[in-house]
């Protein structure tokens, strides 16, 4: 079921009108796709998968998108898709373009949930997060606009949203140092957040091994669907992270070669990874990023 909803955009960076796109990707499963645009582009707020999951009781929300603008527009979306109150708003981890759209929930007073690690994150990142985002966090911006988690998971935890039962894994430093996951046990539909990345190149901003050795874990996971946070979705959860295996493998390889090899940075900027600039889109925009995290994390292992 796709269907489109208007809305005018508070919003300085995005266009004053705008189709608000919803696909029901699993009975009760809502998704609003991401675009593939770069961090400068006026639809940067919106590059992200979100959406929501509607139970018998209320509806849990799976990230809110990178500006209060877009957390609006998810939250209109929702109100004309269903009459559960939303209950809980779950973040996936740190990155702006996942969880400034929170504010547009604060009114229904959901409980907000995310990695225990987030909390602390979402404290020592608001003045960056107004400085960077001021134009993307409504009429009155401030240090308060980032609402961070009441509830934070250190393992495992259950949510029940009636007759529907979400079950969260937190995660050691992988592509954030908060990452979690959202599976939908109804389903089978896993929301993996950025720990899987789809056409989109992969952005590394916690640890290499740790990320692959995450996704080693996924593996063992039965789900009949994945929703990455960025890219389209998947039936075949293994098959799915195929490329992004691939990519980190070669960044993993690549920069212990170069490290061994007694290459510098600026040198080893230029050769790791090359190869990979065919398979993914914004590779010229986050690929030496990457080398550069995963080089200083390597250097002295």
């Amino acid at each position: 079921m796709i269907f489109t909803l208007s809305v005018t955009s508070a919003s300085s960076t995005a266009p004053d009108t705008d189709i608000f796109n919803i696909s029901e990707v699993a009975p009760g499963i809502y998704l609003h796709k991401g675009v593939h645009v770069t961090f400068e582009d006026k639809q940067h707020d919106d590059i992200a998968n979100i959406g929501f999951i509607i139970g018998d009781k209320c509806t849990a929300v799976i990230d809110t998108g990178g500006s209060v603008t877009i957390g609006s527009n998810l939250h209109k979306a929702i109100q004309e898709t269903t009459d559960k109150p939303v209950c809980y708003v779950i973040n996936t981890h740190i990155h702006f373009d996942h969880v400034l759209g929170n504010l547009s929930f604060v009114d229904e007073h959901p409980e907000f949930v995310g990695n225990e690690t987030l909390k602390a994150e979402i404290e020592g990142n608001r003045s960056f997060f107004l400085e960077q985002y001021l134009n993307d966090l409504g009429p009155n911006p401030s240090t308060n606009s980032i609402i961070g988690p009441g509830i934070g998971v250190t393992d495992t935890k259950e949510l029940d949203i009636g007759d529907r039962k979400l079950v969260l894994t937190a995660y050691p430093t992988a592509h954030s140092y908060s990452d979690l996951t959202v599976l939908d046990e109804k389903t089978g539909t896993l929301w993996a957040g950025d720990l899987l990345f789809r056409e989109r190149i992969p952005s590394l901003t916690g640890d290499l091994k740790g990320w692959l050795k995450v996704m080693e874990s996924l593996k063992t996971l039965h789900v009949s669907l994945v929703i990455p946070g960025h890219g389209t979705t998947a039936k075949n959860l293994s098959e799915a992270m195929q490329d992004q295996k691939r990519y980190l493998d070669t960044l993993l390889t690549e920069t212990r070669q170069a490290i061994a090899d007694g290459l510098f940075l600026d040198e080893a900027l230029e050769l790791i990874g090359n190869d990979e600039k065919v398979h993914w889109l914004l590779h010229e925009q986050h690929h030496k990023a990457n080398v550069i995290k995963a080089f200083t994390g390597l250097e002295w292992e």
